[in-house]
């Protein structure tokens, strides 16, 4: 079942001279780390388990990775389908009494609690390697032929005769849905769950690994495989296999114990390259659209242009087509073999979810051929208007009886949190809901906003436990988004605060209009001909009154607290006045 075509193994003795060892170190160092995370989509407890992962990833750069190992019974066939069967494989190596389980540098014959990878992750970290492991890999992406050479250095004595290499291909950066992605709300984009380092292959002939030797102090051990990336693994329900989303890991482990070769002795991540012996040739990667509140059909996106050709690149022509429209581009610059840039586009994009795709058309002046496709979105936004720079708004959110599943957040265009919120409690009766406020207060206006909630439960907050629902609020009382229960695992809104720029005239006499007395104590008049409606908004932008025109209008204020109002003439024919006006008792 494995896709690689060959594999050449050279053993070096200690007296081998060193200039044949390219990538690896020789200086004596502490293990890295491998954590293998027993996972799966319908696992509700699992995406805490991958941010536990992550942080310590992230706190150790370079020196740890997981591998999202999805099977057992939580990892459904549906799409996207991640079993594999080495997956399975290694599973079915260690005792597995839940989800999320996993195993630390196989340090343990039984998968351990999330609690449990820090602490024996820092423990790993601290001992002394026996060997070091390097190396790289070269894919041509016209061919998807992977050259991958993996070199093992012996800087002490393995206490086995016999070691095991193991090859594996993850990938980054696939959609799907998640049980309780909301415990990792870092990976949760739109309604989706972006999964992140999932197996999807073991290169070498085991699962287990490749047997090594000798494992004495000094020697060399160079593996070269050829690998053909399919272009899409899983069956039923398969996941395309991006080139840009893929990377490979070593490892050395010591011995079978059991099913497993386990401890791992050392472990490192390839350098990946995209090379070709084609002088000019530009590639496309890892496009995406930006992830702000957008309340405009204009698009904004970026990829990144890598150069695996021979000669520098210094222009690319490319277009992009999206539900039948056609946007031109050109990029300039002088990118050198090997090296890559982000490149920025925008575009047009009609309400709804489309898939476009990215040509280049010519490289460096001359013709070429290269494409993409993408996923692109545009979504239809509600609108309220207001006076001032800032305004009030208010959320309601009518839970289900599950609260404490209950997130939501507000981004505005740049991208930025606003306003976020939840838990809520859990209720005690089956099928119980409960009104929970969020007065979000001096929110600016000239603003998109993007409002997502979320249920970890992916079931919403309806139905069987509870129907509720929710809705927002402006100052004046009216109802910008409503949204009912049945959502699953997340909905989205957009919404425009706009700011009426209307003139504000101090001493307004225009068409014999006057507005008087200033300062007001209990009423105000406006006398005038043609006029609709009088209306009054305080500081906040709420309208505090509305009365209908005639030639000589009274507003009653007497309720109304001091401070600076601003009255809002509208005339028949839809032209606006407006005054500020102070009210002092």
């Amino acid at each position: 079942m494995k896709k690689f075509t060959f594999a050449l193994m050279a053993l070096l003795a200690a007296t081998f001279t060193m200039n044949a060892q390219q990538y690896v170190s020789t200086e004596p160092a502490n293990r890295n780390v491998i954590l293998e995370e027993f996972t799966g989509r319908n696992c509700g407890y699992c995406p805490d388990g991958h941010l536990i992962a992550n942080n310590i990833m992230a706190n150790n750069p370079g020196r740890v990775w997981a591998i999202n190992v999805h099977a057992g019974g939580y990892a459904p066939t549906s799409y996207p389908n991640f079993i594999t069967n080495d997956g399975n494989t290694i599973h079915g190596g260690f005792s597995i009494s839940g989800y999320p389980t996993g195993v630390v540098n196989r340090s343990t014959s039984a998968g351990q609690s999330r609690s449990a990878w820090n602490n024996l992750s820092v423990q790993q970290l601290g001992q002394a390697a026996e060997c070091n492991v390097a190396g790289v890999v070269r894919i041509n992406p016209g061919t998807r032929v992977a050259t991958i050479t993996v070199e093992v250095y012996y800087t002490g004595n393995s206490g086995y005769d016999q070691n095991y290499l193991t090859v594996a291909m993850l990938q980054d950066s696939i959609m799907g849905s998640q049980s309780g992605m909301t415990g990792n709300p870092a990976q949760v984009v739109g309604n989706q769950y972006c999964h992140m380092h999932i197996l999807r292959d073991v290169i070498t002939e085991s699962a287990w690994g490749d047997a090594i030797a000798p494992t004495t102090q000094g020697t060399l051990i160079t593996k070269t495989y050829e690998y053909t990336i399919p272009e899409s693994i899983g069956s039923p329900n398969g996941v395309e296999v991006i080139l840009d989303h893929v990377f490979f890991l070593a490892w050395v482990s010591e011995r079978f114990q059991g099913t497993p070769a386990r401890p791992i002795l050392n472990a490192c991540e390839l350098t990946k390259t995209f090379m070709t012996d084609e002088p000019i040739y530009p590639s496309m990667g890892d496009l995406s659209q930006a992830i702000a509140a957008s309340c405009s059909m204009d698009k904004d996106f970026k990829f990144v242009l890598t150069n695996i050709g021979t000669e520098a690149l210094t222009s690319v022509k490319y277009n992009a087509q999206v539900a039948g429209n056609t946007s031109e581009f050109e990029w300039t610059g002088n990118l050198q073999s090997g090296d890559n840039t982000k490149v920025d586009f925008g575009m047009e994009i009609p309400f709804g979810t489309h898939t476009g795709t990215l040509n280049i058309t010519e490289a460096n002046g001359q013709p070429f051929e290269a494409s993409m496709s993408f996923t692109a979105e545009s979504q239809e936004w509600a609108e309220a208007e207001f006076l001032g720079e800032t305004t009030n708004i208010k959320l309601y959110i009518i839970q289900d009886q599950w609260g404490e599943q209950i997130t939501w957040d507000i981004i505005n265009s740049a991208g930025e949190t606003v306003a976020q919120g939840g838990e809520y409690q859990h209720l005690l009766g089956s099928g119980s809901t409960q009104a929970n406020i969020e007065n979000i207060e001096n929110i600016p206006t000239d603003e998109c906003y993007l409002f997502r909630i979320y249920d970890s439960g992916n079931n919403g907050i309806c139905c069987n436990y509870g129907n509720g629902y929710y809705y927002i609020k402006d100052a004046n009382g009216n109802h910008i988004i409503d949204g009912d229960g049945n959502f699953g695992a997340m909905a989205s809104h957009l919404f425009s605060l706009k700011r009426d720029h209307t003139n504000i005239d101090e001493n307004v006499a225009v068409n014999n209009l006057n507005i008087y007395p200033n300062p007001a104590n209990s009423k105000i008049f406006v006398d005038g001909e043609n006029v609709s409606v009088v209306e009054v908004y305080n500081s906040l932008g709420q309208k505090v009154a509305s009365v209908e025109g005639t030639e000589n209008t009274a507003v009653n204020v007497a309720s109304f607290e001091n401070g600076v109002y601003v009255v809002r003439v509208i005339a028949n024919d839809g032209n606006v006045v407006t005054k500020k006006v102070t009210i002092a008792r």
